[in-house]
């Protein structure tokens, strides 16, 4: 899973990147693309290390893209911000980040801390990146079309879709509002349309506005966090940690909240393998089939596969261990078309 972090000047989310990785934050003015492996906190791995003491723990993981932030104050840092847009057409969602804090040594964007509007500056020129590329393509396929060729027919109906999207995108619908199907998303994958892809909006909060509720007038899903105080809860350890946050307030990491409304905005669920060699997280989409979820291990496994010997992590949390799931009769064989559930800890019989 790959992320893109991106938000207009001065929004956080350096340190949000910061914060969710240890990365240090870039000096500002920085125009690089930087990059980040966030590992996903799981409490579940946690658990089932210390029922097998494996060699090894993996944790799932995430691969994040924080953008140099946007200015579309003036034409020329326009142009400038339209050339990092295209660069994150490669990402699986787009993470929305929101300047809602106050601060006097932090300089507002255009002079003024106001989130309804920067999102909708941003969501804007997302839409208005996404129309060029599908003008480009339309003018490029009406030339095309023309000539004889192979080719020809899908050309036809290439720029059927394009022009079904172009009025939409002229009418600031986002893309994914008027796709019909899987045939559809498969003709344009490879343009990286950024309307297609998930969204999530992540509200930059100061720590006077921890507890608040701040509302924007969108349909993503939303949530508040302050990435400073992330970014320093980060840096203690586990016992400072619970007592910084417990004078804070906080009752819960807004970074695990972080990543668990990813995983929920992109439709992914993880199952797990344990035992002594390794306790590991798997990340798959939800409605996986057990066969799918085998491969996502090894290829041979899922050529091979015979059946997934399954049980929940809630059932042997509860029961204590393997042995007591299967004296109580909660282990199951799976077959090929079992849909892996969140927290299935499996175990693939395969033959090769």
């Amino acid at each position: 899973m790959k992320l893109g972090l991106i938000g207009l000047l001065q929004s956080g989310k350096s340190t949000l990147l910061s914060a969710l990785s240890g990365k240090a934050v870039p000096p500002i003015g920085s125009v690089s693309i930087e990059q980040a492996v966030v590992s996903v906190p799981d409490e579940r791995i946690e658990w089932l290390s210390k029922l097998y003491n494996p060699k090894k723990k993996a944790y799932a993981t995430i691969e994040c893209l924080d953008i140099p932030g946007f200015s579309f104050a003036e034409e020329s840092s326009r142009a400038a911000a339209r050339k990092l847009i295209n660069q994150i057409r490669t990402v699986d969602m787009l993470v929305l980040v929101i300047r809602a804090f106050e601060s006097s040594t932090v300089p507002a964007y255009n002079g003024k801390v106001d989130p309804q509007r920067d999102l909708l500056e941003l969501k804007t020129e997302i839409l208005l990146s996404d129309l060029e590329l599908v003008a480009n393509r339309v003018e490029k396929l009406e030339k095309e079309i023309k000539k004889p060729s192979k080719r020809q027919g899908q050309d036809k109906a290439e720029l059927e879709l394009m022009l079904k999207f172009q009025a939409a995108l002229e009418e600031e619908k986002p893309m994914s509002t008027v796709v019909q199907s899987e045939e559809e998303l498969e003709l344009i994958r490879s343009f990286g349309f950024l309307t297609l892809k998930p969204m999530m909006a992540v509200i930059n909060i100061g720590e006077k506005q921890i507890g608040q509720e701040i509302k924007l007038d969108t349909d993503m899903q939303t949530i508040s966090l302050s990435a400073e105080i992330e970014c320093e809860l980060s840096q203690l350890d586990a016992d400072s940690r619970v007592e910084f946050m417990k004078d804070l307030g906080i009752t819960e990491s807004a970074a695990l909240k972080f990543v668990e409304s990813c995983y929920s905005t992109l439709g992914l669920i993880s199952f797990l393998t344990s035992g002594p060699d390794e306790c590991r997280a798997w990340t798959i989409k939800k409605g996986t089939n057990a066969v799918d979820a085998a491969g996502k291990i090894h290829s041979d496994i899922k050529r091979g596969f015979i059946r997934a010997e399954t049980i929940s992590y809630a059932d042997i949390k509860a029961l204590g261990d393997e042995k007591a799931v299967k004296a109580a009769g909660k282990a199951r064989l799976e077959g090929k078309n079992y849909i892996v559930q969140d927290g299935d800890i499996i175990n693939f019989r395969f033959n090769v």
